[in-house]
């Protein structure tokens, strides 16, 4: 039986032949969202960036939006914060990709830091450092995470034994969770990224539990605190600090979402490097050889795996020209990064999976003003467990034949359900 989720009430929009409310220009149907796929590279890409790199799309709720399919484009959308809002995606009466399932205030999280002072903080957090969650601590993490695996022999299901408890146990350590929380909030992390064409009874309620259990961590004794809410809690009570009121429920929000995202993130992108990686075992044999290459190697990684699914979405705050389109405002805008990613404009060979290749101007953590703030941590955290992985199984390998993995269905991430592996 199956258990990939699908979206619970209608299908996607059939894709029809769209013309430009401003140009008179028709595009060719494109339907949206693109392949669930985590292993190719969708056709669609190569060819809007050819003929279309902007162009009319339909989304899960119906709503028209102009997908960015090349690398200049999307840059120049993604770094223009005056005329392009990630917070108004979530305002009432906005286009959307799909339903708002989750509170507004997880699409509000990033301007709540900004806004309260606090983006310092989190910068600082996931920024490297020598204590919790330095490269030596995820390195034991990576390594004990192994041993486990290699007593219980293989097959062994990579998400469910390496990733995702690595990625809740670093995200924990540097939040200021208790490690063996992690699991609980991991375990429906699934839910709270569900796309659906409409909001469905219960579509909140992960959201609800984990905001609930973060809340009683924001108001514990000061004493039991650390990490990153202790700190936000030390703020929230410095009678100097300048700036706009603190609440328990803002710093809990904050925390809950940046769990969540980095969680997410995390775990789903292991997933996809391990299966490049078994895919280039030359690859791998160099990197074990010379480990000095895998920083280099996780930012190739970075720029051609297929985890994040959906274009990153945009609302037009004013009438702003992009490419030969005169976008208007309250129109929204998707940056589909896999097609910026591998666009030969910018990157010679961009079909080719080169882990010498320099520089590496990759879109995977966004740009502009919500570039994401855990991108340093996020190199290292890859490269400790990438190493850690080849380092210890040598021979690893997939346990079932590419074409066999199931890709999850309705998720704002392209993720593959289980992921077994052989060494």
């Amino acid at each position: 039986m199956s258990s990939t989720t699908t979206s619970p009430t209608t299908s996607p929009p059939t894709p029809t032949p769209t013309t430009c409310p401003h140009t008179g220009k028709t595009y060719a149907p494109v339907a949206w969202p693109l392949s669930r796929r985590g292993d190719v590279v969708p056709a669609e890409c190569a060819q809007l960036r050819e003929e279309s790199p902007i162009a009319r799309v339909r989304t899960l709720t119906g709503d028209d939006a102009w997908l960015i399919s090349n690398y200049a484009l999307a840059r120049q959308v993604l770094e223009d914060a005056e005329h392009f809002s990630l917070r108004r995606t979530a305002a009432p009466g906005m286009p959307r990709q799909y339903a708002l399932t989750i509170p507004p205030e997880v699409v509000n999280t990033m301007g709540n830091v900004n806004s309260a002072g606090l983006h310092q903080e989190v910068l600082r957090a996931f920024g490297p450092r020598s204590g919790p969650a330095s490269a030596e601590w995820m390195r034991a993490l990576a390594h004990e995470l192994i041993d486990s695996m290699v007593e219980e022999g293989a097959p062994v299901d990579l998400r469910t034994r390496f990733a995702e408890p690595y990625a809740s146990g670093m995200v924990c350590e540097v939040l200021g969770i208790p490690r063996e929380d992690g699991h609980r909030l991991i375990a429906g992390l699934d839910l709270g990224f569900v796309t659906s064409p409409v909001e469905f009874d219960g579509c909140t309620a992960n959201w609800d539990k984990d905001f609930a259990y973060v809340l009683r961590q924001v108001r514990a004794d000061r004493d039991a605190q650390r990490g990153l809410i202790r700190r936000l809690c030390e703020l929230r009570d410095d009678p100097a600090r300048d700036g706009g009121a603190l609440t328990d429920e803002m710093l809990a929000a904050v925390v809950t979402s940046l769990f969540g995202a980095g969680a997410m993130s995390t775990y789903v992108f292991l997933l996809h490097a391990v299966l490049t990686l078994v895919r280039h075992p030359e690859t791998m044999e160099r990197l074990r050889e010379d480990p000095e290459l895998m920083p280099n190697a996780v930012e190739e990684l970075l720029r051609c795996t297929l985890s994040i699914g959906d274009g990153l979405p945009r609302i037009a705050t004013g009438d702003v020209r992009v490419g030969d389109v005169l976008v208007r405002a309250g129109e929204l805008v998707l940056v589909c990064v896999e097609g910026a990613n591998f666009d030969p404009e910018r990157f010679d060979d961009a079909e080719r999976f080169d882990i010498d290749r320099t520089p590496n101007p990759h879109l995977a953590f966004g740009a502009g003003p919500h570039f994401c703030p855990a991108s340093l941590i996020s190199r290292v955290h890859a490269t400790e467990a990438l190493t850690a992985l080849i380092d210890r199984l040598p021979a690893l390998r997939l346990a079932l034949p590419e074409d066999q993995l199931v890709w999850r269905t309705g998720n704002i991430k392209r993720v593959p359900e289980r992921l077994h592996v052989l060494w």
